[in-house]
């Protein structure tokens, strides 16, 4: 099973990232995966034998549900090989058809309660600066290895950094600032001949960082800090936060296991 399918409670991860870009008034959404293609169309296919059955069972919120997921306008292609994330986006470049886009990596999920999803923030800031605009958040000094850290100067908007250069996982000697890129962008589509360009690096990938910097170098890269809970499901660590935290935030079974995490000798 693909970790993007794993579930965070009883939704797969990959479904949190779906309902984000919904939100967030986007109507065409492409899934670019490698080799779990297959798990990521049947999930957001019909099924009529499940459907029938919770008809048959009187469980209709959850066909609701079902028949929404299999709704969705979802695409897919396939990245042959795996040669990083800005290679993923040029597996795209025919279907954005010259127009901007959204990208969310399918590890990161944000929870942001009623406000806005995060995706929605960086489109808004889109609309008001006309350039790419990165997803960040500060992150803790010892961290700045682990990201993308950005170089850039304030703007009117305190959330709101023009984007001088970024530094893929610095030292904490070398990071410019504690300002970290986390999985969400909006990117205009000068992108994609930059990539084209753009030689593979260390381990043979194509580093978006890499064409989002030449970009940057032209004046029209920003960084937004947007509002909300991220959680990083690629790592043990962060998935098991992921799957605790949104446990807790539901009306069903929050309390329940509120009451059971009390009981437990930590």
């Amino acid at each position: 099973m693909p970790k993007k399918m794993l579930p965070i409670v009883d939704k797969p991860t990959i479904q949190y990232i779906v309902e984000e870009i919904e939100a967030s008034g986007i109507e065409q959404i492409l899934i670019i995966s490698g080799h779990a293609k297959r798990a990521f169309e049947d999930h957001f296919d019909s099924s009529p034998e499940l459907e029938q059955h919770l008809y048959e069972s009187g469980k209709m919120d959850l066909l609701k549900e079902i028949r929404h997921v299999a709704s969705v306008k979802v695409h897919y292609t396939r990245q042959q090989y795996m040669r990083g994330p800005g290679d993923a986006i040029l597996c795209a470049k025919e279907f954005m058809d010259g127009e901007p886009f959204g990208v969310i990596l399918g590890d990161d999920v944000v929870y942001t309660g009623d406000g806005e999803p995060a995706l929605k923030q960086l489109m808004d800031q889109y609309e008001k600066t006309g350039g790419a605009v990165i997803g960040c958040q500060r992150v803790r000094e010892e961290q700045v290895s682990s990201y993308g850290i950005i170089d850039g100067v304030k703007t009117e908007d305190p959330d709101l950094v023009k984007v001088l250069d970024m530094i893929e996982k610095p030292s904490i000697e070398e990071a410019p600032s504690r300002i970290a890129a986390l999985g969400r962008y909006v990117i205009t589509p000068e992108i994609f001949k930059i990539l084209e360009q753009t030689k593979p690096g260390k381990g043979g990938e194509i580093q978006l960082t890499d064409a989002l910097r030449v970009m940057a170098k032209n004046g029209n890269v920003y960084a937004y800090n947007f509002k909300g809970k991220r959680y990083d499901t690629g790592n043990k660590l962060g998935y098991l936060k992921a799957m605790v935290e949104f446990a807790l935030r539901r009306e069903d079974i929050g309390p329940g296991f509120r009451e059971y995490l009390k009981t437990l000798e930590l």
